[in-house]
């Protein structure tokens, strides 16, 4: 096996060698690779190592893909850090470059870091070319599905480069083999690579996680609430059945969203589609903004709820549509507002917030220096965990989330927040899941989950914000006999079968690998 640490390219003593790393290099020399290593487990090291290899053995350029500025940033300083080449030849391309512009610096680029967006655009327009790139490095791969244009880049790399080699990094491809199967296909990856926290050539450099679940009851007050919007709720779902749209009264929200999308497939092949889709529409808009009701009050809590009533009565009065006049002229509706308007005025909040509380202030009694993250769903949720921890001795928290909406933060401020986090600062950063992936956010000691979410990736990419260099841990904050509990097991049981379907694939690929060695 070549001793790839030892590199010309590679500066000397900057990488630490480590045999997991050095076997999975081996497969990428021999083909396209995805390679699903835990986060902050070395997935840039082995881009690192690659683009040294083929730079020294092939020539040619390499360029590596990331999804957002901040993330492509750090991918050249790492880069950077790690090889032998001057800093002028490694160049960063994104939008804020005039186009005219980037077309003449990839010409003087050695190494090229962009986004993806971008480098797309600059094809379509003839701008840039493949056809001196020996290497293309694809970060957070997982993405390369529909749209995305990732599969467009790969498939215009593979035919336009002499020697194209692509490696995709991933902490996390998707729950099932058709997922990322396609993954595979739109990314030409011929091998796949997966090392856990639990394979042995790894296990002597994880850093040790701590996970917790901690389970809350919701109060009574809740309860007769919840009743309510459920009842209102289950008349839709009867009303849907009664018109043949579906054939139980059992429905989740995957479902309505399932239903709505076969009401659009109807409306757009359709000139004069039957007047009852119409109806079934405003039924099913109604449904889903009910179900959003009960979800703000099972895993946010009655404030949430209350501002979401507040809008839908301020849209209702503005006469914006039927489905939210009818939701709020329901009676049950009307009560679970004023009942909302009550559990506010009484004080009697989601018991998450205490919970919340009493997690920080122990974790800052007993480690002042920490640094923590705590993840929400919704920007109210962050925004109120602001306002009730700040007080808090030695808690110097910020909310923090996307660019979206009149409070939006830019790509600029987000990066500035971030800087002082880094210097602790803040110590505390609450956040919307903007800072699950694509930004340049430092190991930290505690990661709170406000609430689980259903996704594999998305749990994955939160838990790996804590356990790099040192242990860490994970609080997931669950309420009882809600949603919570549903989509922690439901992200549980996709984690565990990704896993799965990936050890099935490495060995597909290692004895379809092994056959063509017997050929040869």
């Amino acid at each position: 096996m070549p001793d790839y640490v030892d590199y010309p390219l590679i500066k000397k003593d900057s990488l630490e060698k480590r045999l997991y790393q050095e076997t999975i290099l081996d497969t990428c020399v021999k083909g396209n690779t995805m390679v699903v290593i835990p986060t902050g487990m070395g997935k840039t090291a082995c881009a690192v190592l690659l683009a040294a290899h083929r730079m020294n053995k092939v020539g040619g350029k390499v360029m590596v893909l990331a999804p957002t500025r901040p993330l492509v940033e750090q991918h050249k300083k790492t880069f950077a850090g790690f090889m032998e080449i001057a800093e002028g030849d490694m160049k960063i391309f994104t939008g804020k470059i005039n186009p005219s512009q980037r077309e003449k610096e990839y010409k003087k680029a050695t190494m090229v870091f962009a986004t993806p967006q971008v480098i797309q655009n600059d094809i379509i327009s003839g701008r840039f070319s493949f056809s001196d790139y020996s290497l293309l490095v694809i970060d957070e791969c997982h993405r390369g599905v529909k749209d995305y244009p990732y599969p467009f880049i790969a498939e215009f790399y593979m035919k336009r480069a002499s020697d194209p080699k692509i490696l995709g990094l991933t902490a996390s491809p998707g729950g099932t083999k058709d997922k990322i199967d396609q993954v595979c296909k739109n990314l030409y990856f011929d091998s796949v690579e997966i090392r856990t926290e639990k394979d042995e050539d790894v296990e002597p450099y994880v850093q040790k996680i701590k996970m917790e679940w901690k389970m809350v009851e919701l109060p009574e007050e809740f309860k007769k609430v919840h009743e309510l919007i459920t009842k209102a709720l289950r008349e839709r779902y009867k009303k849907l059945k009664e018109m043949e749209f579906t054939d139980t009264v059992d429905l989740r929200k995957r479902d309505l969203l399932q239903m709505q999308g076969r009401f659009r497939s109807i409306l757009s092949k359709c000139a004069s589609p039957n007047p009852a889709i119409f109806h079934g529409i405003s039924v099913l808009a109604e449904a889903l903004k009910i179900e959003h009701c009960l979800n703000l009050l099972e895993t946010q809590g009655s404030k949430s709820l209350l501002e979401y009533f507040k809008r839908m009565r301020d849209a209702a009065d503005k006469g914006k549509t039927k489905a939210v006049k009818r939701i709020m002229k329901d009676p049950k509706m009307e009560t679970a507002f004023i009942k909302a308007y009550d559990l506010v005025g009484e004080g009697i909040e989601h018991p998450k917030l205490s919970e919340l509380y009493k997690i920080l202030e122990k974790q800052f009694r007993d480690y002042p220096r920490s640094k923590v993250i705590v993840f929400s769903h919704y920007r109210d949720t962050v925004n109120r965990i602001v306002g009730i921890i700040k007080e808090m001795e030695n808690c110097r928290p910020i909310g923090f989330f996307g660019q979206a909406g009149e409070d939006g933060l830019t790509q600029k401020k987000q990066v500035m927040i971030l800087e002082k986090f880094k210097e602790l600062k803040y110590n505390t950063i609450i956040c919307t899941s903007v800072g699950e992936e694509g930004l340049d956010i430092p190991a930290v000691d505690l990661v709170v989950f406000y609430e689980p979410v259903p996704s594999e990736i998305r749990t994955i990419q939160r838990r790996g914000r804590t356990g790099r260099q040192k242990s860490g841990r994970v609080v997931v904050l669950i309420a009882k006999d809600t949603r919570d509990e549903a989509f922690f097991w439901v992200a549980k049981h996709r984690e565990k079968k990704m896993k799965y379907v990936l050890r099935n694939m490495r060995n597909h690929y290692d004895e379809k690998q092994s056959k063509i060695g017997e050929y040869n």
